[in-house]
């Protein structure tokens, strides 16, 4: 596409060749079996973006060592067994004509016990200095043991190229092994391989010049590294400069810049805090240091932006990370113009971080996946077929459940009406685009009804359907997404003239006083009091548990808390409502009650009861009948998209 030309223009990492700028990076996915085997799952996903139209897909981290896994259900390459599998893996990306490179990896002390899976094992490091997040006590390597390593590296590298990769990712970054020989912050050494910058380069370097050696001059080699740690005493741009110029002098053909470590993931996996390309400044820094084309990330993830990047000189390509998640075909649909059939990233992390581990948390064997893209992760099972027959499907609620189930039955060949009796589409998705840093939710609902436009779906806005008129029309299917309405708890006080819920607070139905007392800490309750904080509100959040927003994925809670904090929001853990007052509430802390004062509106957060009348009133009276998202149970979003594509597929 002429608009993209930059985007769109081949580039060469050593011998190898692209097609064009696009990049998908090494993601977790946890997809691969347990033995650390290539699954099905995995090559699916793969394929399903080598038919994408992506220039070189880089497969997530590969440990070089049992004790360097990174998680349950991760490729390993420390063993010659394991290349059979990748091979089938290369061999199905290459049958699309896509090339593909594998990031090997070792977790060092960035992870524990369950993870290794070996009894008795403990992490290694290059000190004795636990991770701030893990905090397993690492075993410090000896001088063996590194010498080990670096041919361990050696080794995996040959054996990736024997699988038949096109391309070897050293990965540097996000605190793992070699980043924590590279850093002070986590390297206490006194030895070659640890004081001054120099000394802390000596593990990577000859990493590198190993494979080098053994791989031969013209085989491309990719390394990733964080231009920032952005932990007290981390690395920073100036010595991350220096670092890239002796990676490449060591032998590296590209480098690919990330940012971060474990204890400051919040950056590693971006929420919609992070403002687009928000790394494209310090990518800008390393390519300005070295002569090797340098791939950006870090929520760059509209097409406009990327070609700016690119034209401006601050990166050569593109990583594309969670867009590629949310939308395998992406490459292509930017090439055909098509750029409003683009499923958007928002930020959420419902899907993509799901299954990463730490302690105290049971080991997660499910996938990534991503809320806007059920498919994601299940690219063999969930599949778009025409349909054996064409039916007549209703569809009740036009929320993102609804609108998920409506275009895809339309896009089998159904004939999809849906009904929703407001005037928008969107359903609670339009009230959670609302709050500070979630206006990419909106995105999502362009796409969402962009869709159901594209394969005629009849949307019937401020049109509320009956069960009469439902039957009166005879449908083939119908399929209740009703949705929910905010739960009001049987408490004195609870309907009185200064008590609103968080849905009108946020949908503008109600204009809040100064003064606000929010009841319930969760998400909802949490993004309510960010809203009235941003707004210059005082507000007084109220939870009867010790601890706010635990339903919050800790990389948007990090910056969450820190604005409530900033607003002055006053919270009020392990504290219960007893009594709704005319201008605030009576409270209960641990058998003790008090008041609580002076509030000119009071805002319930506490969660969300079901709307589906119309399961009992069309039971027995429909030949399909499907009840999806709230409607069934109050939960998210990504259930109520991910029941949405299961059903549009099985009717």
């Amino acid at each position: 596409m002429r608009q993209f030309e930059k985007l769109f223009s081949p580039i060469k990492i050593g011998s190898l060749e692209l097609k064009n700028r696009f990049v998908v990076p090494p993601m977790a996915t946890n997809l691969a079996c347990e033995d650390c085997t290539v699954s099905r799952a995995l090559v699916d996903y793969w394929v399903a973006r080598a038919r994408g139209g992506w220039g070189v897909l880089i497969v997530e981290f590969s440990a070089v060592d049992p004790l360097g896994k990174v998680g349950p259900c991760h490729p390993g390459i420390w063993d010659d067994s394991f290349v059979p599998g990748l091979r089938t893996l290369t061999d199905a990306v290459h049958e699309h004509g896509a090339k593909i490179a594998i990031q090997i990896s070792h977790t060092g002390r960035q992870t524990f016990a369950e993870v290794i899976g070996i009894p008795g094992a403990q992490p290694v490091a290059p000190s004795p200095v636990p991770c701030p997040v893990d905090r397993a006590m690492p075993r410090e390597l000896s001088r063996a043991e590194i010498y080990e390593l670096i041919e361990k590296y050696g080794d995996a590298a040959v054996r990736a190229r024997d699988a038949g990769f096109d391309a070897v990712g050293v990965h540097g970054a996000h605190g793992y092994l070699i980043a924590q020989f590279m850093s002070g912050y986590s390297n206490k050494r006194t030895d070659e391989f640890g004081g001054g910058l120099r000394n802390r380069l000596r593990f990577p370097t000859e990493i590198v010049k190993n494979i080098r050696r053994r791989l031969g001059p013209s085989y491309p080699l990719l390394f990733r590294m964080s231009g920032e740690e952005r932990i007290p005493g981390g690395r920073a741009i100036d010595e991350s400069r220096v670092v890239a110029r002796a990676m490449v002098e060591a032998g590296i053909d590209c480098v690919d810049v990330s940012v971060g470590v474990t204890a400051s993931s919040q950056f590693i996996i971006p929420s919609a805090v992070m403002p687009p390309g928000f790394l494209l400044s310090t990518t800008e820094e390393i390519r300005r240091a070295v002569s090797v084309p340098v791939i950006a990330v870090g929520r760059i993830n509209d097409p406009l932006l990327a070609e700016d990047a690119l034209e401006t000189g601050k990166a050569d390509l593109i990583a594309w990370g969670r867009s590629s998640l949310a939308d395998p075909e992406l490459p292509n649909k930017v090439a055909e113009g098509q750029l409003d059939d683009i499923a958007p990233c928002v930020a959420c992390l419902q899907g993509c971080f799901r299954s990463f581990p730490f302690p105290g948390k049971p080991l997660s064997k499910l996938g990534t996946t991503c809320l806007v893209n059920p498919f994601c992760g299940r690219e063999g099972e969930l599949q778009i077929t025409p349909a054996p027959a064409g039916k007549d499907v209703i569809v009740v609620g036009g929320g993102p459940g609804g609108l998920e189930v409506a275009w895809i039955a339309a896009a089998r060949g159904h004939r999809v009406t849906l009904y929703e009796k407001s005037q928008h589409l969107g359903g609670q998705y339009r009230i959670a685009a609302v709050p500070p840093f979630k206006q990419d939710i909106a995105r999502a609902i362009f796409y969402y009804v962009h869709q159901c436009e594209q394969y005629g779906v009849s949307l019937e806005v401020g049109t509320e359907a009956t069960a009469d008129q439902i039957l009166a029309r005879k449908p083939d299917v119908v399929v209740v997404a009703t949705g929910g309405k905010p739960m009001i708890p049987d408490i004195v006080g609870a309907t009185g003239s200064r008590v609103a819920t968080a849905w009108d607070i946020l949908a503008g139905k109600t204009q809040p006083g100064v003064r606000a007392l929010v009841v319930g800490g969760g998400t909802v309750g949490c993004e309510v009091a960010d809203f009235l904080g941003e707004h210059r509100h005082q507000v007084t959040l109220v939870e009867m548990l010790p601890e706010i927003a635990l339903d919050v994925p800790p990389q948007i809670k990090f910056f969450l808390l820190q604005r409530l904090r900033d607003y002055g929001v006053r919270l009020e853990t392990g504290t219960r409502v007893v009594e709704f007052l005319e201008d605030g509430a009576l409270v209960d802390r641990n058998g003790e009650t008090s008041r609580l004062e002076g509030f000119d509106t009071i805002v319930l957060a506490l969660g969300t009861n079901s709307v589906n009348h119309l399961k009992g009133e069309l039971e027995g009276k429909i030949p399909e009948l499907y009840i999806i998202g709230d409607a069934l149970a109050p939960r998210q979003a990504i259930d109520a998209i991910e029941e949405g594509a299961r059903v549009g597929l099985a009717m």
